[in-house]
Formats: structure tokens, C-alpha cells, sequence
């Protein structure tokens, strides 16, 4: 047993300063050249299809997007500037009157992220408000810059002389998240006033660190990806060069200047030996998931093999020995991370939101490089669960942490002291078209069934397609070739691991009983012999208008087992349906949770339930329940119809019982809570 610490495609530099005055024909020609060129870059697979080429209209997914762009970034927006003092330290930057910072010096990227989420919802659903205030917080970030290109607000309202001397202070997280912003903001609105603060501050920075400069360990990986981001919209090779030196740093035994005292052993940032010859994943969750996602960027810029080996490896540890059912991962509080092996507690599970969102980043470029569906199977699991979770019905409520079990002491959140999962979750959900499709010269990849219109460029023509479905409660999804032009092309359809009796990869959790049910593809109305490849079902023909094609996918109730390992699960079963986990929540059974055993031959029939506003597919039997008598001295047991529902969607209806994992024995049984 291994021990590990407790504790959009532009070329900004292609294009001349004015234009935006050139003719839209001129600038079209312009843009396809760019586009190709840095196509060309991309050594992976596939591409994703960036989120502005995909309109969603998914029944299930549109609701949670609208309720970002209104109820999660109004949240965000009055926390960030009238509840803390957020955007009051850029106003006191500004101001040069000598006042104070206020709040945590990492405070700078919540306003990062917010602004990231406004910047993906302007380019889906466009609102002149949020336009209005986003502009209002980038000239304010812009005059908190100084002359050198520096922004920070803690370091500029207070010890000045000591930026860049520690790096566990995360001037370079912040920075990489504005970069980020910066990015996005250019992409939805075409205004390059931050994207342009963003430049001088990265170029400040290429100026003190770098190959014969100084030597920097980001603290708190982020840095990297932002920069294979400013790349690819600069065309500057010098930001993917400064990423690829960043990630080169680490695991060398510099004199890093880290000067927390839980610092004791650097794994808590993933700095114990180079990135490249890492094969264990250690320490904080967040981190990881930013680092090794800046790994896969870079590596498909430079086609860097190294790096897909070492990230292979370390992907292996995460989701075959360290990753809940729910797609959550990071178990221990203590270090908002990785313990050992297999140590995966429920009720004390700490599963970071901003960690899952992580997930989604990394499997995302994993399956991009590599066209393996494995790694959307994990992605798919982290983003119907454990990132899902982390953000209310309601959209201005919050989990930080993502628990499998709770005595009923757990609840969401208006905001949090440390607010990084708001915006992160806003972001994600905000640019959820980016994780849908990925192209290649002549194939197209459909990796989420969620429904949406999409135009794919292939080598030598485009489809333009509609994809309609009711997943995640039904498994058929249909695809309509909206135009084609008699194009030969692969239309790769991923079969999720659950649909071939896969519960995950590597065996950590498998279901407790096989079920032989077939997964048909269709074309046109009649059975097509696809070849399956990587995990994709594989539909080779010319496509013409109006082509249809159909996928029909088993959603079947499926019981969940742990490996013997997972120690907090042994006789214990978790309830799967299609990608969802489900758990059992006081509130729709009595107000208890604890105290029902799932014999061996329950069978778990569908229906619906009203979670609040949310309909969703519930699971119900009838099963043995534990009471005490009124005198205490004796259990009784009675047969009573127990109910469960997606686990993302407890803790809606206030603080109650939870659990996902049931036991099967009775000793396993806590009541009286």
C-alpha cells in the first residue's frame, strides 16, 4: 500500500491592429487560415468542438444552463461585489490612497471565474446586463495593472516588495485564471481589453522566469493550461514553451521557497519528482487536476509523449484505486486530497466540487489525445454526479464538498469563505458544449448524449447535425444530418462502459449482476453492423440531408460493488441507472436513511418523483426497515417501500439522511440518528 501526504482558435498576432475594420470576406479568409494553421498544431485524435459551435437544446441539460446565467452568476456577481470586498481591492488598487487588502490572497481568482462564466453565457445566451457588468469589472482589473505588467491585489496593497518570493501564494494561480477569462471574454464578445492585460501580465512574468531566469514551482497549478490557452489564440509559441518550463520545474528539489508548515513534503503539490516521471497521484485534488490537464494541453501542442505516458499512469492510479462511484475524488479534508489507496469514507468523504470539475478538464483532454471512450466514461461520471452535485436546483446554493453519506449535518451553501466552486461550477456548466463532440479530418466523435445542433468541419466538407434525446432517463438518442453535401465520413457513437457492463474502468466498482442486453444502432430505420472501435460504435458511410441516425442505449437498474479494498463499502450496494448514481434520502423515505437493508433479491422498480422543480427517474422497492421500540428495548422490523433518487439532486429540501451505499447485512445498520 502506497502512503501519500495527509495534511478558440484566433492568432491575435496574425491579424493587423485594425482588424475589426476589415471587410467580413477579407477577415473570413483570414480566420480559415488561422484556424488551420493552429489545427495543425494539435497532435491528438481529435478536437473538441469549441462550446460557441454547439447550441444546446437539451431538456435536461438547457434548464441547468439558463439557471446559470441568471440565478449562479447574480450569486456570484452580488458576492463578488457587494458582499466581499472582491472587486474593492481592484478599486483600492486604483485608487493608490494606501488602503488595505481585504479578504484571502487568493480572492483575486474568484473574480476570474466569474468573469469566464459571464463570457460563456454571453456566447450562448446573450444578455446586454452581463455584458454591461462584466465590462465594468475588466476596466477595473485593468487600472489595478501596473506599469510592468504585475496584478495582484494582496501583494499591491501590501508587502510590494515581496512578490514573487513565495509560491505557495498564488500570484501565478491568479494570474492564470485571469489569463483564462481573458481568453473566453475575446471569444464570446471579440473585446481584447483584458485578453490584453492578460498579455502584458504573462509577458511580465516570461521577463522574470524561465530557461536561464529565475526558477518558479507554481503553487497551485493552473498557470499552465491558461498559458496553452493565451498560446492558441496568440500563436506565441513563447507562452507553450513558458507552460512546458513550468511543468519541467517540478520534481527537481529547488529551493521553492513553500512556506506553509503542512508543507512538509512537497507531494501536496505534486512536486516530488518531474511531471513526466510521475505514476502515483498525491496530495491536493485540485491541483493534480489542473496540472496534469496543463500536461495534455501542452503535450498536444508539442506532441510530447512523455507527458501522455506519465498521465496514463497517474490517470490509472485516480480511477482504478482512488475515485468514488460517484466520480468525486479527493477523500481526505485535511489535505483537500489524496490519503492511500482505497481509502474512500462516505459520510467523511470530502470530494471537492472544483475537483470534479477538474475531472471533467482532464478526462476531456485525455479522450481527445488518445479517441479512447474511457476516459468520457469517467468524464460522464464526474459531470452527472460529482460535479452536478455541487450546485443546487435552485442555482444559488453550493456544495464545496461532495459527501456519499450524511447523518444530516451537511447543507448548501449561499457562498463560502474559500469560494472557488461557485464560479468553477458556473464555468463548467456554462461551456458544456465543449465536452459533446470532438472532430478529426474525416471522423466526428458524439461523446455525450445531450441535445444540440452542431456544424463539424471535416477534411474535405462539413455535417451540420441535430442531436435529440431524453438522456439521462431514456438511453435512445437520435442524430439527424442537417446537411452533408454527400460527405464520406465516420460518425463515431460512444457506448458508455455501464451500457457493456463496465461500472469503471479498472475494476475499482463493477455491478453485482451481468445483464445481457443489446445495444442497437440504426440508420435510416434498419439495423446497422457497426464495428466498434475504442469504444466507439462505428457508422462509415456518405451522409446525405436527412439521414437519421438512432442509438438505443440499456438503462437498466444496476446494482454496484466495491473491490474488497474500499473497506467502507464491504457488504454494501450502490444503485446505477444509465450514468446516474443514486442515493437514498430521508426526505422521501420518513426521514431516515440509515436503517434499511437491500437483501440480495430486492428488485428496484422505475417511477418519477418531484425533487422540488426537478422531475426526475426515481427507484423504489420493498425492503426491510430497522426501528427501535418506544421502550428502547428491542428492534423491530417492518417491510416498507423505500425510495432513491439521483444523487445529485439531495439535499434540496433541507439537511436530512443520506446515503448511496446500502448496506446488504444488519450489523451494517446505524439508527437513532
Amino acid at each position: 500500500m502506497n502512503f501519500r501526504l495527509v495534511a478558440k482558435d484566433y492568432s491575435l498576432n496574425l491579424l493587423p491592429p485594425n482588424s475589426c475594420l476589415l471587410p467580413k470576406c477579407v477577415m473570413s479568409v483570414v480566420l480559415v487560415l488561422i484556424n488551420t494553421q493552429l489545427s495543425a498544431q494539435q497532435t491528438g485524435v481529435s478536437t473538441p468542438v469549441n462550446f460557441s459551435k454547439v447550441n444546446i437544446t437539451d431538456v435536461f441539460w438547457k434548464p441547468k444552463i439558463d439557471k446559470v446565467a441568471t440565478a449562479t452568476l447574480a450569486a456570484c456577481i452580488y458576492q463578488t461585489e457587494v458582499k466581499t470586498p472582491r472587486i474593492r481591492n481592484f478599486e483600492k488598487v486604483a485608487r493608490k490612497q494606501g488602503e488595505k487588502h481585504e479578504g484571502i490572497f487568493y480572492d483575486d481568482s474568484d473574480v476570474f471565474k466569474a468573469l469566464e462564466a459571464m463570457a460563456y453565457t454571453l456566447k450562448t445566451r446573450p444578455d446586454a446586463a452581463i455584458r454591461k457588468k462584466g465590462s465594468e469589472w475588466i476596466d477595473k482589473i485593468a487600472a489595478a495593472q501596473l506599469p510592468d505588467g504585475y496584478l495582484n491585489t494582496y501583494y499591491t496593497l501590501g508587502e510590494f516588495d515581496k512578490r514573487w518570493t513565495d509560491m505557495s501564494m498564488h500570484e501565478d494561480y491568479n494570474g492564470g485564471h485571469m489569463i483564462e477569462a481573458g481568453v473566453a471574454w475575446y471569444d464570446a464578445t471579440g473585446e481584447r481589453k483584458l485578453l490584453d492585460v492578460c498579455i502584458r501580465w504573462a509577458n511580465h512574468f516570461d521577463s522574470l522566469f524561465g530557461p536561464g531566469k529565475r526558477d518558479w514551482v507554481t503553487g497551485h497549478q493552473e498557470l499552465e493550461l491558461a498559458l496553452v490557452k493565451l498560446y492558441r489564440v496568440t500563436n506565441d509559441q513563447k507562452y507553450l514553451k513558458l507552460a512546458d518550463w513550468l511543468l519541467s520545474e517540478r520534481g527537481r528539489k529547488l529551493a521553492h521557497g513553500y512556506t506553509w508548515t503542512d508543507w512538509k513534503d512537497t507531494a501536496y503539490a505534486q512536486d516530488v519528482v518531474p511531471v513526466k516521471d510521475q505514476s502515483e497521484i498525491t496530495g491536493h485534488a485540485v491541483r493534480a487536476m489542473y496540472m496534469y490537464t496543463g500536461a495534455a494541453d501542452v503535450a498536444s501542442a508539442n506532441g510530447d509523449q512523455d507527458y501522455m505516458k506519465a498521465m496514463r499512469r497517474v490517470w490509472e492510479d485516480v480511477v482504478f484505486r482512488n475515485m468514488y462511484i460517484t466520480g468525486g475524488i479527493g477523500s481526505a479534508g485535511s489535505n483537500e486530497g489524496f490519503t492511500t489507496d482505497f481509502d474512500l469514507p462516505n459520510e467523511q468523504a470530502y470530494c471537492e466540487t472544483c475537483a470534479s470539475v477538474g475531472m471533467v478538464f482532464w478526462n476531456q483532454r485525455m479522450n481527445a489525445l488518445t479517441g479512447k471512450s474511457e476516459y468520457v466514461d469517467v468524464l460522464e461520471k464526474s459531470l452527472y454526479n460529482a460535479a452536478l452535485d455541487g450546485l443546487s436546483l435552485s442555482g444559488d446554493r453550493f456544495f464545496y464538498g461532495n459527501p456519499l453519506a450524511s447523518t444530516g449535518r451537511h447543507y448548501r451553501r449561499e457562498w463560502f469563505g474559500t469560494a472557488c466552486c461557485p464560479a468553477n461550477i458556473a464555468r463548467m456548466v456554462a461551456s458544456l458544449g465543449n465536452y459533446i463532440y470532438t472532430s478529426g479530418p474525416k471522423d466526428l466523435w458524439v461523446n455525450l448524449y445531450i441535445g444540440s445542433e452542431t456544424e463539424i468541419p471535416l477534411e474535405k466538407n462539413k455535417i451540420k447535425l441535430k442531436l435529440e434525446t431524453n438522456y439521462p432517463w431514456q438511453g435512445a438518442s437520435q442524430i439527424t444530418i442537417l446537411d452533408a453535401g454527400k460527405t464520406a465520413a465516420g460518425i463515431r457513437l460512444r457506448i458508455p462502459g455501464w451500457a457493456k457492463n463496465i461500472a469503471a474502468p479498472g475494476g475499482l466498482y463493477s455491478f453485482k449482476d451481468k445483464i445481457d442486453e443489446s445495444i442497437a444502432v440504426l440508420v435510416n430505420g434498419k439495423p446497422f453492423a457497426y464495428r466498434e472501435d475504442d469504444g466507439y460504435a462505428v457508422v462509415d458511410r456518405v451522409w446525405k440531408k436527412g439521414d437519421v441516425i438512432e442509438i438505443r442505449l440499456p438503462m437498466s437498474v444496476r446494482k454496484v460493488v466495491s473491490r474488497d479494498e474500499v473497506k467502507a463499502n464491504n457488504d454494501r450496494i450502490a444503485l446505477q441507472r444509465g450514468p446516474l448514481i443514486y442515493c437514498v434520502e430521508g426526505a422521501d423515505n420518513g426521514g431516515q436513511a440509515w436503517n434499511m437493508i437491500v437483501p440480495e433479491k430486492a428488485i428496484f422498480t422505475e417511477g418519477e418523483t418531484m425533487v422540488l422543480t426537478e422531475k426526475v427517474v426515481s427507484l423504489s422497492s420493498s425492503l426491510p426497515v430497522l426501528s427501535v421500540t418506544n421502550n428502547g428495548l428491542s428492534v423491530t422490523t417492518t417491510e416498507k417501500t423505500i425510495t432513491a433518487i439521483p444523487y445529485y439532486v439531495w439535499c434540496n429540501r433541507g439537511s436530512n439522511q443520506m446515503q448511496v451505499w446500502m448496506p446488504e447485512k444488519i450489523e451494517n445498520i446505524k439508527i437513532n440518528y
